[in-house]
């Protein structure tokens, strides 16, 4: 992990990718319900506040194992929502 700015940017493109995934099945599928989708847009904005505040929490005393962490959850989160994308 380089710094605490190249984290943010990784978070911030994962889950921007995987939003804009889900709005282009949406406009390929427009005759299906999308309740399903917005599930998956709405579980990915809560995965990004909660992990842009673990980001911005000082209170750690490791932070090289604090920011591996925060990175192997998001690769763990980033993987099960392109699989609910997949199942669409």
């Amino acid at each position: 992990m380089a710094n605490k700015r190249d984290l943010k940017k990784d978070i911030n493109f994962v889950l921007g990718d995987i939003i804009e995934a889900v709005y282009i099945w949406e406009l390929s599928n427009t005759q299906k319900p999308t309740k399903e989708s917005e599930a998956i847009i709405e579980e990915a904005i809560a995965t990004f506040d909660e992990l842009i505040a673990r980001v911005n929490d000082r209170n750690v005393e490791d932070k090289k194992a604090h920011f591996k962490a925060i990175n192997n959850d998001l690769e763990t989160k980033g993987r099960e929502l392109v699989a609910k994308i997949n199942k669409l």
